[in-house]
């Protein structure tokens, strides 16, 4: 990677420092932290420089991704939830809303996603959600969405809705009248990412906050922005894994068993080899799955699914071990693998569960078999 990328590395590590256990166990992130890596660009760093962006590759902002999800997996989220919603303005707006919006998020806003709604998690078909005209200069937002990561911070919402017949992406100012954000209890992982169920009570918006100011297909909306998703979510489950194989490895090589380095026992260092294992190989899926997004390859929808089953699946397994290897001291609520336990868990479920990945792998060896 260039070495541009090492300053963005440096003011992470300041930003997060300690703290990590603390957000953790308090379940929010200072907001100032986001804020300053969104003014410096870098919550959604692939955002060109002709809209104020960094125009990092998706290499580039993969292994950036990854770095903060060794340190920080809501911070990640974050900065997932932004880059979604950077991707989606990006892809599916006109002009002026790319060079207005992308402005705002490269400088400071935030913003978070809403697809999930209590009757329509992977089947998003079900989705209710409605954006409808009122006149010619308005549309009318009503619904409900849940587990929105970073809404508690966010200053718009990118909400998926039926729109004329079709769907269409929206952009909802979180002060907005009618818009309520209520903070989800005690999530499993990634505590301070700020999830919240958010509902939408006759917000009514000029008809310019519809992007690009046409419905569009569904499955196109779902396929642009969850594209982004999976894809920074993979690349932080790398981070997972390497954080994971950094305090394993360290502990097993000071912590003595029987006289001698936990490492050195055969089946410790079998975990560890696993780890390793793990690591590398959901770091190839990733650095794959960016060359074909930075080619523009027409496989680069199925190998960011890859890459996000592969990681994922990887990133909770590999927890599992480092918890298994560092036993009652790795067991602590708030440790660095203890938080991995349960922020890679969620990482199997969100963005396309480890099941909807597979029947979607399994639809594309038919379809290559069949061509």
């Amino acid at each position: 990677m260039p070495d541009r990328l090492g300053g963005e590395r440096a003011l992470v590590d300041s930003l997060v420092a300690d703290h990590a256990e603390v957000w953790d166990l308090a379940g929010r992130i200072p907001v100032g932290v986001p804020r300053e890596l969104g003014a410096a660009g870098l919550l959604c760093a692939q955002v060109p420089a002709a809209f104020g962006g960094l125009g990092f590759t998706s290499a580039e902002n993969g292994e950036f991704t990854a770095h903060v999800g060794s340190r920080c997996s809501s911070l990640r989220s974050v900065m997932t939830s932004q880059g979604m919603a950077a991707w989606t303005v990006q892809r599916l707006g006109d002009r002026h809303q790319r060079e207005s919006l992308l402005a705002e998020l490269t400088s400071g806003r935030l913003a978070a996603v809403g697809f999930s709604e209590p009757d329509a998690g992977s089947d998003l078909s079900g989705m209710r959600t409605e954006i409808r005209r009122e006149g010619d200069d308005t549309v009318v937002v009503d619904g409900h969405k849940v587990w929105m990561t970073a809404a508690c911070y966010a200053d718009l919402l990118v909400v998926i809705g039926r729109f004329d017949g079709g769907a269409a992406a929206v952009v909802v100012p979180a002060s907005a009248p009618g818009v309520q954000v209520s903070k989800v209890a005690d999530p499993l992982g990634c505590r301070a990412a700020g999830h919240a169920d958010v509902t939408f009570e006759r917000v009514r918006l000029p008809v310019s906050s519809v992007l690009g100011g046409v419905g569009q297909s569904l499955p196109l909306l779902l396929t642009t922005a969850l594209a982004y998703g999976r894809f920074s979510v993979a690349w932080g489950c790398v981070g997972i894994l390497r954080a994971c194989l950094a305090a394993t490895a360290t502990h097993a090589a000071h912590r003595t068993q029987s006289g001698i380095p936990l490492a050195r026992h055969q089946l410790v260092g079998r975990h560890l080899a696993e780890l390793l294992v793990d690591e590398r190989t959901a770091a190839l899926a990733c650095e794959r799955a960016s060359r074909c997004w930075d080619r523009g390859s027409p496989d680069m929808v199925i190998e960011t699914v890859l890459a996000k089953h592969v990681s994922a699946r990887n990133a909770a397994r590999g927890a599992a071990s480092a918890v298994q290897v560092l036993a009652s001291a790795g067991a602590q609520d708030g440790h660095v693998v203890a938080r991995a336990y349960r922020d890679a868990k969620l990482m199997e479920i969100i963005e396309g569960s480890n099941e909807i990945c597979q029947l979607l792998l399994a639809e594309h060896a038919v379809a290559n078999a069949a061509s």
